[in-house]
């Protein structure tokens, strides 16, 4: 084939190249093989640009023209027809294993592919920690008091900021992951393996266990140094919240990756539904106080229900007046 991907000589090789030699001799002013000579070198060597242009010939256009290019034109006609009584190939499915199956593979994948990435596990749950260690030590015994009206614009300001704070760095630090994961799959599929869907659930379970242990270490750090009240039902639901809030911003890291070309765009985009959900948080502007017509996107705001959530549940049974 010359440059363009247009062919040149198909056919039979020959001993010793016998019948590829015959073939670029018998084009007028190509030069003949030396004796000895490696006729695959001495075919690219005469077959180049600049020998076309020095003779002044197309060699793709003289094989369309010649009987070795009918020849197989008839032959690829006759291999084409279906011999007489056979069958159409037919395949029950479109991939070779069931969907289950398909899953379990995928799962398998990414769990080795998320184990054998410690820049993107191990660091973030260190990161976590570290982040806890700051929020404790800041927020410090935050959660015993519960007598003024700023001590509960406090604490909640602790849960607001953790619940941004942490998201977007789940939801900044998948990306990246998600994107180079995303070329391995194009291949992947097109030679199919598995289809998208199986991809993805293994994609999402994934993330479980991993994010688990992060809201769990999380979780027992801030609680115990900001304080708030040791209870089980108490515990369990900050524990609760927190992880299904690094959970959802953690998949919407991933969709957005998953809807755009790559994770660059993807961070643009996801930067600007940040800073709608700390708008409508109810942390910044509390509800009461957004126009009518803008208190709708308060109830589909994911993060205004994680703080309705956290607050509820660890000071939703105080009975007592807020002092001013």
């Amino acid at each position: 084939m010359k440059r363009g991907g247009q062919e040149i000589y198909v056919g039979p090789l020959g001993r010793h190249s016998k019948h590829l030699i015959d073939y670029f001799e018998g084009i007028q002013g190509v030069s003949k093989i030396k004796d000895g000579y490696n006729p695959a070198t001495w075919m690219l060597e005469v077959s180049t640009t600049t020998q076309e242009l020095a003779l002044g010939v197309d060699f793709a256009d003289i094989y369309k023209k010649s009987e070795l290019y009918k020849r197989n034109k008839t032959l690829i006609k006759d291999l084409s027809k279906p011999a007489p009584g056979s069958k159409e190939l037919y395949f029950p499915t479109q991939f070779s294993q069931p969907f289950l199956t398909q899953c379990a593979a995928c799962l398998w994948k990414q769990r080795w592919s998320y184990w054998r990435n410690p820049a993107y596990t191990a660091v973030r749950l260190l990161f976590t920690t570290v982040i806890a260690l700051m929020f404790g030590t800041l927020f410090w015994d935050l959660g015993t008091k519960t007598k003024k009206r700023q001590d509960l614009a406090n604490a909640m300001g602790s849960m607001y900021a953790a619940v941004l704070f942490l998201g977007i760095q789940n939801a900044a630090s998948v990306q990246p992951v998600v994107a180079v994961e995303r070329t391995v799959f194009y291949r992947e599929k097109a030679a199919g393996m598995y289809s998208a869907m199986p991809y993805a659930i293994a994609q999402v379970l994934i993330e479980i266990p991993y994010i688990l242990v992060q809201a769990v270490a999380y979780g027992l750090i801030v609680y115990v140094m900001i304080g708030f009240e040791w209870t089980a039902a108490k515990f369990l639901w900050y524990l609760f919240f927190m992880y299904f809030t690094l959970l959802y911003f953690t998949f919407y890291g991933m969709m957005a990756v998953a809807v755009t070309p790559n994770h660059h765009i993807a961070g643009i985009v996801s930067s600007a539904f940040y800073g709608i959900w700390n708008v409508f948080s109810g942390f910044v502007i509390p509800r009461p106080r957004i126009p009518i017509w803008w208190r709708w996107y308060y109830y589909i705001c994911p993060v205004s229900w994680t703080l309705y959530g956290l607050v509820v549940s660890q000071f939703g049974d105080i009975q007592d007046v807020l002092e001013n």
